[in-house]
Order: C-alpha cells, then structure tokens, then sequence
C-alpha cells in the first residue's frame, strides 16, 4: 500500500511539472509570434541605412574612416534564462574556433545574458557581463546597457573595433562586425547619377547614421537572437514534457499492477474467510452430537 500510494503522490507531481512545461511551451510559442512581426520591420529599417550608406559612398568614398588596428570586442548574445538546450555552450564553442582562425590578438569580451556569464565565469577576458532580455520588450533596456558597457570601454581603451556573436534566423551562429560599420561598401559605384541631397556636411552625416545604425542594427540582433532561443526553448520542452509523459505511463502501469496485486490479496483473503466461517458451523453440530451420545454417521 505504501508503495502504491508513494507511486501515486511521484505521478502526480510530475502531471504539475508537465502542466507548467506547457504553460512555458505556450510562453514561448506567443513569444516567437511577437517577434517576428518586430523583426519584419527592424531588418527593413536596417537595410533601409544601409542603402542610404552606399548612396553616401558612392559619392563621397573619403568620408569612410580608414581601417586602423583597434582593440576588438567580441559581443557575445546569450541567454537569460534556462531550458534551451546548448544555446550557449555552442557560442562559447563557436567564439573559441572563430578566435583560433582568426586570432585578433587579446580580445575582450562582452556577455550578454546571465546564463551565458555564468558559463564563463572565471574567463580574464570577460570584460562586462551585462543582465540579458527574456521577452522582447526588454530589448530597448538592454540595448541601452550594452552602449552604455561598449562606451564605457572606449573611454578606457580608445577606438574599438566590435564584433557580434549571435545565433542567426537559420538557427546558424554568425559574426556580425559592428563597429566601423559600412566597410564592405567601400568602393561600391554609385546607384544613381546624382549625389544625395545633404543638410550636413558628408562626414557629419555619416557620424550620425552610424549612430543610428548601430542601434537599429542591435535591436534586430537582440530580436533575432531572441526568436532563435524562444524556437530552442520550444523543442527542449516538447522532449522534456515527452519524457515526462513516458515516465507518468510507466508509472501508472506500475501503479496499477501494484493495485491488481493488492486486490488478488483481498480476494484471497475473503475466500479464506468464507472458507472458514463455512467450516465452523459442521464442527459445532459435530461436537454436540459427540456430547449426547449420539452416535455419528
């Protein structure tokens, strides 16, 4: 019985963790949705600056900032939160076999995400760890702490030159140069006859759509990276509530052959009983015969 009833108590607790698994597979179900209709519209404004770049280059090459040796960073994208699978022991895979085939030096370090820094607690080249985003409306926080942690290192270490390690839409992790943007336009032709019409002076002007480059370029990295660990999420629980459904049917069947042996029990003991009490009233009559002198059968 006692058996039986622990059985019983282990299943359900384990019905409660499989209801609370699906309530976080819906979570990130609705998240995933959310996101993609922010990411829509974060990569048209992103290519939108970047077209406006090459318009400004095409005419005006000079004003893009020689390439110069510069201190490099590596912005590592992590997670916040657990229960998606190796989403970050891969990047920390992913960082060291980039840093082996293209050693930049001593690199710093940026992770983004507690479950990513805690992972690399103890590195010397983790510069910053920085608190990462669980939905999407924390993104515009993070991103403001993650500028405020790559100013912060400028101010200490002159130029930087910024690299984003992330998981891409593919599920593919990418390496993303952030700082000095527009590199790879240099030298592009013009696509138009004319030259754009300009309020400010070309270098000016290509200061301030850097500006705003970097941070529409962020916010779809925070968005994508986000999506990708909200789709890993999804597939770790879909395992974990499976197993956990496997193990509550073999539970039960346990159960209820622990039951089927219990009742087999009872109803032994009630043909036993009945046994019994069938044979008690022959041996009375028996008995008095014996005491009158009656001679028995």
């Amino acid at each position: 019985m006692t058996r039986r009833r622990n059985l019983e108590r282990h299943r359900q607790s384990m019905a409660e963790i499989r209801d609370i698994m699906n309530s976080m597979k819906t979570l990130a179900y609705m998240e995933t949705r959310k996101l993609a209709r922010f990411l829509d519209a974060q990569h048209a404004v992103v290519q939108g600056m970047e077209d406006v770049a090459a318009d400004l280059l095409g005419f005006y090459p000079a004003t893009l900032p020689e390439m110069k040796e510069t201190t490099p960073v590596y912005l590592l994208i992590g997670t916040e939160r657990g229960f998606c699978g190796d989403f970050n022991h891969a990047l920390v895979e992913y960082l060291e076999t980039d840093l082996q085939d293209h050693p930049p030096g001593s690199p710093m370090l940026i992770a983004v995400g507690r479950k990513l820094y805690t992972l690399l607690e103890g590195d010397a080249r983790v510069v910053a760890s920085i608190d990462g985003a669980s939905v999407a409306e924390e993104a515009t926080a993070l991103l403001n702490r993650v500028v405020s942690g790559l100013t912060t290192l400028q101010d200490k270490h002159g130029v930087l030159t910024v690299f984003c390690i992330y998981h891409g839409g593919d599920s593919d992790i990418v390496t993303q140069k952030l700082l000095p943007p527009f590199q790879g336009l240099a030298g592009m032709p013009p696509r138009y006859p004319h030259p754009p019409i300009l309020n400010l002076a070309p270098a000016a002007f290509l200061a301030e759509l850097t500006d705003q480059y970097l941070f529409a370029a962020l916010h779809g990295i925070l968005y994508t990276s986000l999506m990708v660990e909200n789709h890993h999420r999804l597939a770790h629980l879909e395992g974990a509530v499976k197993h956990l459904e496997d193990a509550s049917a073999e539970l039960a069947r346990q159960y209820n052959a622990l039951r089927q042996e219990e009742i087999i029990e009872e109803i032994e003991v009630i043909l036993l009983s009945a046994a019994s009490l069938g044979e008690g009233p022959d041996r009375h009559k028996l008995t008095g015969m014996q005491d009158k002198g009656e001679d028995t059968p």
